[in-house]
């Protein structure tokens, strides 16, 4: 096997790079606006909610809600570690021919990368947990009053 072989996967993979830091950008605004989302529901929607007496609508909208929370915790550590290990291929590989200035870059974007996915799972674990333990409360409460 040739190293001219499979030039074209090392490509691909390095393509990658950009939008998957695009993604972990837009993940972190997520995590942010999903952050005022649930403390307007916190502190208004819940109420407005339990008033309704519909317990199946409350489940739905859990459900929705908590389903996006979960996701915003699982797939941005996911592309964080993706894009941790694609520059350190090509940073390495400069650091071979005697180049660590280039490795440095490659390193520095691949800790940036580690974080931003982090603090965006973080969010969506927080926000995900919280979110639970409210719907549980008001669920509870509209059982009590049925």
């Amino acid at each position: 096997m040739s190293a001219f072989s499979f030039s074209w996967l090392h490509d691909a993979v390095t393509w990658l790079l950009t939008p998957a830091l695009a993604a972990l950008l837009l993940a972190c605004a997520i995590a942010v606006i999903e952050a005022g989302i649930a403390a307007g529901e916190r502190w208004f929607g819940l109420a407005r909610l339990r008033s309704t007496g519909d317990m199946a609508k409350v489940q739905a909208i859990a459900r929705h809600r908590l389903e996006r929370a979960d996701l915003l915790a699982r797939i941005p550590p996911m592309l964080g570690l993706m894009a941790t290990i694609i520059p350190l291929g090509p940073g390495l590989a400069a650091l071979g021919k005697g180049d660590p200035a280039q490795l440095a870059s490659a390193v520095t974007v691949a800790f940036d990368a580690t974080v931003l996915g982090l603090v965006a799972g973080i969010g969506g674990l927080v926000i995900g947990k919280l979110r639970r333990r409210w719907y549980e409360e008001t669920l509870e409460a509209m059982e009590a009053a049925a």
